[in-house]
């Protein structure tokens, strides 16, 4: 149902987040004992696209429980900084983080929102700025995301961001073929259905989601305009759960069948920001052309 944007929209989804913490820590979906003994959350189109980073300090926007960014930070990542506002998200994340033996200089999470993460954080920019999936969904001025995230971009460095692509939020759920919502929409989506995506069967109370939907454009429009250059943009014919009930389980991924017709299901980008070295050079020939 669309609606116009109640005004506790935070709280709202923050209770629902709050409440489904300890069933994601407890589910298969996350499955912590394989985390624990190394197994690696982060897709391959991520790992390959953001590519090595050792030696490089990363935030990662929405964290959650912190998965993805100590992934990073097994990948080599010297400083991690995940950041969330959810708390008890936030200390689930902290624990992992001391499991793993990781110091907080290494490893450090803080619980805020995403628009006031320049202000949260503990550094004043990253080598990488990461969001992975389903994040911007939460949120409802991307704008003023991509305007806080790219802030946080250091000179030289880039902001990676993975994502489920926004047609499939205009599509049946059933079957994924007809054209049900509308793609422009600007208006919250507001749901009350029960449970969640790691657990479906656990009684849960705070049910009541508000969310929105970005067209792409939107998105890099606006990372365009807080000063970032787009690097590439790519869409996938795949997801990593069954969004349709038509959708297969092929190569460790959700498909459509092989004799239907292909759309975008995910899709990623890279924007970077131009290091000093770079603009000092590009300044200096433009000044002894004249």
């Amino acid at each position: 149902m669309y609606s116009r944007t109640p005004a506790d929209w935070r709280e709202t989804n923050r209770r629902r987040w709050d409440e489904r913490v300890p069933l994601h820590l407890a589910s298969d979906y996350y499955d912590l004992e394989a985390f624990r003994a190394g197994q690696d959350p982060l897709r391959d189109h991520e790992l390959a696209e953001v590519g090595d980073v050792r030696g490089k300090s990363l935030l990662h926007l929405q964290c959650h429980i912190g998965l993805d960014t100590l992934s990073w930070a097994r990948h080599g990542a010297s400083r991690v900084v995940g950041l969330d506002f959810s708390e008890p998200a936030v200390e689930a994340a902290r624990e992992l983080a001391a499991e793993l033996g990781l110091t907080p200089e290494q490893a450090a999470f803080v619980a805020a929102d995403v628009y006031d993460a320049a202000e949260a954080v503990p550094d004043a920019s990253y080598d990488i700025v990461y969001t992975g999936v389903g994040a911007l969904g939460w949120l409802p001025d991307i704008q003023r995301w991509a305007e806080t995230a790219a802030s946080l971009v250091a000179p030289g460095g880039f902001l990676y961001l993975s994502e489920f692509h926004p047609l499939t939020d205009v599509l049946d759920d059933a079957t994924g073929s007809r054209i049900e919502h509308d793609y422009f929409a600007r208006d919250a989506w507001i749901d009350d259905t029960p449970g969640g995506y790691a657990d479906t069967t656990t009684p849960t109370v705070h049910n009541r989601t508000v969310e929105w939907q970005h067209p792409i454009g939107d998105v890099v429009s606006a990372l365009a305009a807080a000063g970032l250059r787009i690097e590439f943009l790519r869409e996938r014919d795949q997801t990593l759960f069954e969004r349709f009930g038509t959708l297969e389980l092929r190569d460790g991924a959700y498909r459509f069948p092989a004799d239907r017709p292909r759309i975008p299901l995910m899709y990623s980008l890279r924007a970077s920001r131009e290091s000093r070295e770079s603009r000092e050079s590009r300044a200096s020939r433009s000044e002894g052309g004249r």
